[in-house]
């Protein structure tokens, strides 16, 4: 590939991976480096004993077509599950029935209409006052700066919906894609899941799910997709600084360093902006702190014997919130041997918006989760616990408050050859595997183009600070 554009891509997550095999199939010349032995980023797996466990629960949308692309391009859209039509399962403790929200074939949005009439945690009132908030967040502009300042829960409360409502419904999906409550989310984020998801096309939210652990899933193919495709993956290798160098740009590890036309920084916002050279940021100091994050926690449970007979459920009125079959994709078991009782269960139980518990030890968590689990599984009543252990991710998200829009930097920097991607930058969209697919695409978009920024490295032994062309 003489002569070929070098790019550097700093990270190998979801973003990352996307924009090296962007750039690789147009033609440059990709190296792409990566703090951690494996590649996926966010998305990885490891091995607790023969289990192989996600170091969280990802479920995708059919409308994250970059995403669904992505899977595809690696060759791996056969190990994921999509729902034929959206269904999913709500349990309360306490209460026999299974709530399920469910499409029909009607438009959007009256393809949930049917299921939320029926929806019996809410009041006969409470599901009619829905579908006028729906219908309100449908109009809507999310890419509006006044949208995105206001909380989504006080928008919810203008728009006549209860604390119960908000908390049984709205919360049921926000809290699991936004990773905060109503109340601490940013309504333009909120009407963009929504809108996107549940109130414009009938199978948006069809919802689909890995059979395999993350790491066969994307980590795995993304190194053979990239090595296929021409571009060099240097893991373990964490990039120390960005440095202009003429018209290129040095990227220097240890020991040493190459020379790279463009750069693709897809790292977490504050390496970002520690990277990122002075003048290059198109956002004041600080940004990165304040934009802030948000942690996830996950409890995995494994029983000894199957005790959910569906692949998720959601709950409410419960601390739990939602719980993943995930005995076939660590490998307990296989297809068949899944209703025998030697064969055991595997369940994950995805805790959002987890400020409260991130620091709490294993055992408070054990005692707290486990007997409400219990409660929203009959089944699980006379069952032994083979394994319970914790996983907690203290930077799952940026923190996808009221304002964060403001802090969300762009794909371009301002400087030339120099470019942002992540989940966190100005995607429009939350902090998902669909965003970060997403910014990857938009930022080797923008280095193909290369439209020229304002601002251009400096020669070297001419000071950077402030350089403006």
């Amino acid at each position: 590939m003489s002569g070929a554009r070098r790019v550097a891509v700093v990270g190998g997550g979801l973003a990352g991976i996307s924009a090296a095999l962007h750039c690789a199939d147009a033609g440059c010349s990709v190296v792409l480096y990566e703090t951690r032995r494996n590649l996926g980023g966010l998305t990885h797996s490891f091995h607790r004993g023969k289990l192989a466990v996600d170091n969280g629960q990802h479920v995708f949308l059919r409308c994250c077509t970059a995403y669904r692309e992505l899977l595809d391009r690696l060759g791996v859209a056969d190990q994921v599950s999509l729902q034929d039509r959206l269904s999913i399962p709500v349990r309360q403790p306490g209460d026999p029935r299974t709530a399920v929200l469910r499409r029909d074939e009607l438009p959007a949005p009256l393809h949930l209409a049917a299921s939320v009439l029926r929806y019996h945690p809410l009041s006969v009132a409470e599901r009619l006052r829905f579908a006028a908030a729906g219908l309100a967040l449908r109009r809507l502009d999310p890419s509006s700066a006044a949208t995105d300042r206001q909380s989504f829960g006080r928008w919810l409360r203008r728009h006549g919906q209860s604390d119960r409502a908000i908390a049984a419904l709205w919360d049921l999906v926000g809290i699991a894609t936004l990773n905060a409550r109503a109340d601490d989310a940013s309504l333009a984020l909120a009407a963009t899941v929504f809108q996107e998801g549940l109130l414009t096309e009938t199978s948006a939210a069809d919802i689909g799910w890995s059979r395999v652990p993350l790491g066969r899933l994307h980590g795995e193919p993304a190194m053979a997709a990239l090595t296929s495709a021409g571009a060099s993956v240097h893991r373990t290798s964490p990039v120390r600084r960005i440095t202009p160098a003429a018209d290129r740009w040095l990227v220097s590890t240890y020991p040493g360093g190459e020379l790279f036309d463009d750069v693709v920084l897809a790292v977490p916002p504050t390496v970002a902006e520690q990277l990122l050279p002075p003048g290059a940021d198109t956002l004041p100091p600080g940004w990165a702190a304040a934009l802030g994050s948000t942690p996830i926690v996950n409890v995995h449970v494994v029983f000894d014997r199957p005790v959910l007979d569906q692949p998720f459920l959601a709950a409410v009125n419960t601390e739990v919130q939602w719980v993943f079959d995930r005995t076939e994709a660590a490998g307990l078991a296989g297809p068949e041997a899944r209703t025998r009782a030697a064969g055991g269960q595997y369940l994950a139980l995805s805790l959002s918006a987890a400020d409260e518990l991130i620091e709490e030890p294993t055992e408070r968590l054990r005692a707290r989760f486990l007997p409400a689990l219990r409660a929203l599984l009959p089944a699980s009543a006379n069952s032994e616990v083979r394994d319970f252990f914790v996983t907690r991710e203290r930077t799952a998200t940026f923190r996808q408050a009221p304002g964060s829009a403001a802090l969300r930097p762009p794909a371009r920097t301002r400087a030339r050859g120099l470019y942002l991607a992540g989940a966190w930058t100005a995607t429009g969209w939350p902090a998902t595997m669909e965003g970060a697919a997403r910014s990857g695409i938009t930022a080797a978009a923008a280095l193909l183009d290369r439209d020229p920024p304002s601002w251009a490295p400096s020669p070297p032994g001419r000071p950077r600070e402030g350089v403006l062309a």
